[in-house]
């Protein structure tokens, strides 16, 4: 087939190879020597007029889009953070309302995010293991029922003895709430994928945090009618000890629950974090290989490669705790940063088309809430984690300031965005 690529900033070659059938009709980059990175314009072929389009497909429908919510909230967080949640809370009452405030922020803040505005086979994978960790769930909150029907609330009495008076307190206890329900803002990330987004997306949203809500505070209560304050504390796996109590020789199932549980949280996260990969590339934030989609499957592949590659590096160091304090302060940190930028356009943009538009109080009590949740641990107790998120935001100006403001380029990344796309089998969108 011929390939048509730069060797340089003033000459174009052309070279014979074999290669297959499908890379035959791949649009290739080429570099120009002073604005970076672009696409050639005339190519071979030119997929815009193919009946099958290079773009991502509108596959998720209502269901899909409810599990995706409930799917990636719902990971390892509720099996093993309670505990770090009740030791920061302080007394069993607080720390159930904490459950159901951060359920309550998460609604509000995915319904905010909104204005900020083979696929198949990963919706089926989430809508399968999304009823199995609902199943699991569901055995937890029935043997509490049962634990609860037999008079053990010795746990529940004083609830609210010792509780937390510190912001710093009830905001690193926020952290461990809001690592288990992370994962309710990733549905607006494949907005162009979801079938009548307009109806479906706040619909699905509608749907799956108030369930998702329901569920945390009731097996919350579970783990609290089964087992003490001071047990939750000291374990390492909350739902793994309750199955040891409650369920005897059948206790293997609560540990076979939490593998389906981050599998499904696992696969809903991957599915959904590569899209905003995806964009950036496409909106020229990102290196453009970032917006090629697979030819055949219509996936965003090199994002989902990254996102899984940098996941991996976060989990090396192995210690939960200090991955929550840092994924929480920095989370917050970025939700309230949204959340200025959204009411800033909402004045400074008065007249943009917004089918899904909210009251302006929404996003200004998210910003609010996340302004304290960055501001309040470290005045109460500064740590390290925090001082390492900030330096990692930070950096990204190292990456910004040259690569996007100034449109640099980095040599050779023309002879490695072929690469992918031959090794990928991608091509840019339409």
């Amino acid at each position: 087939m011929t390939v048509i690529e730069n060797a340089g900033a003033d000459s174009i070659r052309q070279r014979t190879s074999q290669e297959t059938n499908t890379l035959q009709d791949l649009p290739l980059q080429k570099n120009d020597g002073t604005s970076g990175i672009k696409r050639i314009d005339n190519v071979s072929h030119d997929f815009s007029n193919d009946k099958d389009e290079m773009r991502l497909k509108r596959q998720v429908g209502l269901f899909s889009g409810v599990a995706l919510v409930i799917g990636n909230i719902i990971g390892s967080g509720i099996f093993v953070s309670p505990g770090y949640l009740l030791e920061s809370a302080g007394s069993p009452g607080l720390c159930l309302i904490l459950w159901g405030v951060c359920g309550i922020y998460s609604l509000l803040g995915i319904i905010a995010f909104v204005n900020c505005y083979s696929v198949t086979a990963a919706t089926r994978v989430q809508n399968v293991f999304t009823i199995a960790k609902l199943t699991a769930i569901a055995i937890i909150i029935g043997g509490g029922l049962y634990y609860l029907g037999l008079g053990y609330t010795e746990n529940l009495e004083n609830g609210f003895e010792g509780s937390a008076t510190s912001f710093g307190q009830i905001a690193t206890a926020f952290y461990g709430g809001l690592w288990a329900y992370s994962g309710w803002n990733n549905l607006n990330y494949i907005t162009e994928e979801i079938k009548n987004p307009y109806r479906n997306l706040p619909l699905a949203i509608t749907i799956a945090l108030p369930l998702t809500t329901i569920l945390y505070v009731s097996i919350n209560v579970s783990y609290l009618t089964v087992l003490t304050p001071q047990e939750m504390i000291t374990s390492d796996a909350v739902a793994v000890d309750w199955g040891i109590k409650v369920l005897g020789p059948a206790s293997f199932l609560i540990p076979l629950g939490v593998v389906m549980s981050i599998f499904g949280a696992t696969n809903g996260t991957v599915f959904t974090a590569g899209r905003i990969s995806h964009v950036a590339g496409r909106e020229g934030h990102a290196p453009d290989f970032l917006s090629y989609i697979h030819i055949e499957k219509k996936t965003p592949i090199a994002p989902i490669l990254l996102t899984s590659l940098l996941a991996t590096l976060m989990i090396i160091p192995g210690d939960i705790a200090s991955l929550i304090d840092f994924f929480g302060f920095t989370i917050s940190l970025f939700y309230c940063a949204a959340m200025v930028a959204l009411i800033v356009m909402r004045f400074t943009k008065k007249d943009e088309h917004r089918p899904i538009k909210v009251p302006i109080i929404i996003p200004i009590i998210v910003m609010v809430v996340s302004a304290i949740l960055v501001v309040a641990p470290i005045a109460a107790a500064p740590q390290v984690q925090y001082f390492y998120a900030l330096l990692f935001i930070l950096a990204g100006l190292i990456f910004y300031v040259p690569f996007v403001y100034y449109k640099r380029t980095l040599p050779g990344i023309g002879s490695f965005t072929v690469f992918l796309q031959k090794t990928l089998n991608v091509a840019t969108t339409t």
